[in-house]
């Protein structure tokens, strides 16, 4: 059965990739601080147990490592990365990248040292954004110390991956062997209602018993009816009649169809208030017929669409 796990990136930072009109909202770090103890407490309260940030999340993991040494509890699932340091410093309206990627040994230990302080509930150890580019998969120094932290502490390791040839990526992880066993365990991949190509791949993963997190099953919020993208009228059509017919919102027509048609290990909900948690979660509220999932099927567009589309969104 997927569960539904909470992921950090909307919560640790000021700005995230939005395409929704910005909120008057306070966004200091101290309100950020308040909401995020807030929507982490009604996760919890609503059966949720994995818990997904990364450093590049700005106080994301911090937040988290608060929050779970407060309330200590013994059933939760934490997951995070590393590879990216938030360079925004809660600037708003930050001019430049919030986020800049090093697969370095160097950064590898660097984020370690700091991550290892949510061991022992730590689960899920992550190479966040794995990419041919980043030479992270042939990086021999990076693989051998991804190894003995899983021989000194026994975490799952993963990668998560971004881009139209997330395929291939985890195809080449998976063929990397250490001392004659897989090192890669789990597997984070977007995959939604128009982005479907790793579709064969992760039913391979998950045929194999690998762990499979999906994030981002809203589309950064091109899920929403939004007239800057007249090319998906006719898929917001589709969509909005199945709201209609299940009494629930679009964001949890998108959430059934990754749930019934994959059936992932984890599959993250990104919510920045418990609202749209609970929205969320009324995923569970309904299946979707076949015929419904092969409709929605139909509204994938190309990798290359796709990621052309995200790579324009803007931070706010």
């Amino acid at each position: 059965m997927t569960q539904i796990g909470l992921g950090l990136a909307a919560l640790g930072r000021p700005e995230y990739i939005n395409i929704r009109e910005s909120n008057p909202m306070d966004k200091s770090e101290k309100a950020f601080k308040k909401n995020t103890f807030s929507v982490l407490d009604e996760a919890y309260k609503l059966g949720i147990r994995y818990f997904d940030t990364a450093p590049s999340y700005g106080k994301g993991e911090a937040f988290l490592q608060e929050w779970h040494a407060t309330r200590n509890y013994n059933d939760v699932i934490l997951g995070t990365k590393w590879g990216y340091t938030y360079v925004a410093n809660w600037q708003l309206g930050y001019n430049g990248k919030h986020e800049i990627k090093e697969h370095s040994i160097e950064k590898l230990l660097e984020q370690w040292r700091v991550s290892k302080k949510m061991l022992p509930k730590l689960t899920y150890y992550q190479v966040h954004s794995a990419t041919f580019e980043s030479g992270i998969l042939k990086n021999q120094d990076v693989l051998n110390e991804l190894l003995n932290i899983k021989k000194d502490t026994g975490l799952k390791i993963g990668i998560t991956t971004s881009g139209p040839n997330q395929k291939e990526v985890i195809e080449s992880a998976l063929n990397i062997q250490m001392q004659g066993k897989t090192l890669f365990d789990s597997f984070q991949v977007t995959y939604n209602i128009f982005e479907q190509s790793a579709y064969s791949i992760l039913n391979k993963l998950i045929t194999a018993k690998k762990t499979v997190i999906v994030k981002e099953a809203l589309a950064n919020g091109r899920i929403f009816k939004n007239k800057l993208f007249p090319q998906y009228q006719e898929s917001y059509k589709i969509l909005n009649g199945l709201s209609t017919k299940y009494n629930v919102g679009t964001d949890a027509i998108a959430l059934r169809f990754v749930i019934d048609n994959l059936q992932p290990t984890f599959l993250l909900s990104g919510a920045s208030n418990s609202m749209q948690l609970q929205q969320n979660l009324s995923a569970f509220s309904f299946n979707l017929t076949e015929e419904e999932l092969n409709l929605l099927k139909t509204l994938q567009v190309s990798s290359e669409t796709y990621w052309s589309e995200r790579n324009t969104l803007a931070w706010n």
